[in-house]
């Protein structure tokens, strides 16, 4: 074998965690397949694989060399590609991440509109609630709800979300209305303990000034902390305490008088919402039809401009 061809058997062993279910995705013997990774590990010199009677697992070694094989491999399927009129012609597998809950709600109706429009694209959706490597784990675009640091990552801005107060009407019948940032110290509040961000205090504006250091921070007395934007919606709407939020998080129990969104002249600046994929390369047909359609379709979402209708 070639060095491509070690690095797919290494690749797909690693992937089903086995050589013999890699053997039979591959269609080669399972100790043709042993022999070709024992081979890969004698001439790095580094044991990538650990092997027992159960399981075949990755070690640290083999955890970074099956990042980079992943990244090469899809680096040569993509060249192939366009040598082949992949970039002319909408077909293959397009890998799509987003944040869990945003990708429910805004990115999942972009994905099935694509999908009845490309019948020759397959797409995989991972929506989770941390940062995943593109490249290294072989992720074609992604959703950031983020200010963006330098990066090898090209960025299209679709628009953005406040980041809003709010609280249940029957827990403001209760407790009051607070008037002020500094009036929350009297009320019970629910935090996003996800990130451990949510724990610390909150920060607040004076009317009309956004700037920095013109920010109050305020330290809410929690009732509650979730880890889950879901959890922290349904606490407050239940009445629990106040909680802040991005407005898409909110957006439907809002627009329900579920919650009641409260110091709008004191929120802090809104969050960019962006579609990223990497430099520095020509995104194939299939990676720019999706982010074309999907930065149409998020603009057009009354909530990543600002509103709740």
């Amino acid at each position: 074998m070639d060095r491509l061809d070690t690095m797919r058997v290494f690749a797909a062993v690693a992937d089903a965690r086995g050589f013999a279910p890699a053997a039979r995705q591959l269609g080669l013997s399972p100790p043709a397949v042993t022999r070709a990774v024992v081979a890969l590990e004698r001439r790095l010199g580094a044991q990538l694989l650990r092997r027992t009677t159960r399981s075949v697992t990755l070690t640290e070694a083999g955890e970074r060399f099956h990042a980079d094989c992943r990244r090469i491999l899809a680096e040569v399927a993509e060249a192939e590609s366009a040598a082949g009129g992949a970039h002319r012609e909408l077909q293959g597998q397009l890998a799509v991440t987003a944040p869990l809950m945003f990708g429910k709600l805004h990115v999942a109706p972009v994905v099935l509109e694509f999908l009845r429009a490309q019948p020759r694209i397959t797409v995989r959706c991972h929506f989770v609630d941390h940062i995943v490597h593109l490249l290294d784990e072989g992720f074609d675009v992604a959703v950031r709800i983020a200010q963006l640091p330098d990066s090898g990552l090209h960025a299209q801005r679709v628009g953005e979300l406040r980041r809003v107060l709010v609280a249940a009407p029957s827990y403001l019948a209760e407790h009051g209305t607070p008037a002020g940032p500094l009036a929350l110290a009297e009320h019970q509040a629910i935090g996003f303990s996800g990130t451990g961000a949510g724990m610390g205090p909150w920060l607040f504006y004076p009317p009309g000034r956004k700037q920095r250091g013109d920010g109050m921070a305020v330290q809410p007395r929690w009732r509650m902390l979730a880890n889950t934007s879901d959890t922290l919606v349904a606490a407050a709407v239940a009445g629990l305490g106040l909680a802040r939020a991005l407005a898409y998080q909110v957006a439907p129990e809002v627009r329900a008088g579920r919650l009641q969104v409260l110091l709008e002249d004191h929120e802090p600046t809104p969050v960019p919402v962006q579609l990223v994929h990497a430099e520095g390369r020509q995104p194939s047909a299939k990676t720019r039809a999706f982010i074309d359609l999907a930065a149409e379709r998020l603009r057009e979402q009354p909530v990543l401009n600002g509103r709740f209708e």
